[in-house]
């Protein structure tokens, strides 16, 4: 459940937020590295489909293992949705000033993502181009599902979502045993890195401006948070046979997304809160408690898992 965010505070934040903003924009173009998504592809790979007069896409044409191949179907079709982000944030940040520049420079960024995954999925044959494609149209049919509301629940979401996202790219390409498509999703990582330190810079300024609705949004952000790609076909069951092979896991989403931010923004150290957003971080701390238990439990049963198939197998 979601707690409301003050709207006038919202709009004064906004406003205050400008100058923020053009230096964490500046400080970003000074610093972003410019690359073409087609020096990623491994183009002597490829090979006409059937409607061309060659083969269509077989099972045995992947190299990638199921759990590798369901997360960079998984990420592709997150990246594919960008029209829907974009919507979403122009509409809160708005398309003037400093706000409507960065919004235009992330996305133009994020647009690489979709274009050089899918090139390198298509070309490599990693997975059903056919099916990937009817994935991809029922999914940018549906847009997004329980998007943040209001620039403060759009910064904390995003930040933690950028780090998250940053790190199933890297772990995905580790995993895919392939060194280019390791150096491919390295290089979208680093992206993602940036934009990640724009929206955490952007929300710590907001914590100074407002610290108590800024805690509520991060709190509901936390206590709320899904990937973006959520409303995808078979996500649910993708995330399991993502997480067993521990490309992205409970555990890594505590100890390597939420905590790090959390400690970034000193969220246990302020001393700027009222009485209400004593409370709401009382439960937040109680909250990231339970995930840490839970964590730890799948991390176990995972293990136990294995050990028994090794078993079985030996």
């Amino acid at each position: 459940m979601k707690l409301p965010v003050d709207v006038d505070c919202q709009v004064r934040v906004l406003r205050e937020l400008e100058p923020v903003v053009a230096e964490n924009l500046n400080r970003h173009l000074s610093v972003a590295r410019d690359w073409n998504p087609h020096d990623y592809v491994p183009w002597s790979e490829g090979r006409n489909f059937g409607f061309l007069g060659g083969d269509d896409w077989e099972p045995d044409q992947s190299r990638l293992e199921p759990a590798v191949r369901a997360s960079m179907v998984v990420n592709l079709l997150t990246e594919d949705n960008l029209p829907s982000y974009h919507r979403d944030i122009a509409t809160t940040f708005g398309r003037d000033g400093a706000w409507g520049e960065w919004v235009n420079r992330w996305t133009a960024e994020e647009a690489r993502h979709g274009a050089a995954l899918r090139d390198y999925l298509v070309v490599t044959r990693a997975v059903d181009p056919v099916d990937l494609e009817r994935r991809r149209l029922r999914h940018m049919s549906v847009g997004t599902l329980n998007e943040p509301e209001g620039v403060l629940e759009n910064l904390a979401y995003t930040a933690f979502q950028e780090l998250a996202t940053r790190l199933a790219h890297r772990n995905t390409g580790a995993a895919t045993g392939c060194p280019i498509g390791d150096q491919l999703l390295a290089r979208i990582a680093a992206d993602e890195n940036l934009h990640l330190i724009f929206y955490r810079n952007t929300a710590g300024a907001a914590l100074d401006i407002a610290p108590d609705d800024t805690l509520i949004a991060i709190r509901n952000a936390v206590l709320n948070f899904e990937m973006p790609g959520a409303s995808q076909p078979d996500f649910h069951r993708f995330s399991v046979l993502i997480a067993n092979h521990g490309i992205y896991d409970l555990r890594l989403h505590h100890d390597k997304v939420v905590m790090p931010i959390l400690r970034h923004w000193k969220i246990f150290e302020r001393n700027d809160l009222t009485a209400r957003g004593e409370q709401v971080r009382e439960e937040l701390a109680d909250f990231l408690g339970k995930l840490d238990e839970r964590a730890s439990r799948f991390v176990e049963r995972r293990a136990q898992r294995q050990a028994r198939a090794t078993a079985l197998a030996g």
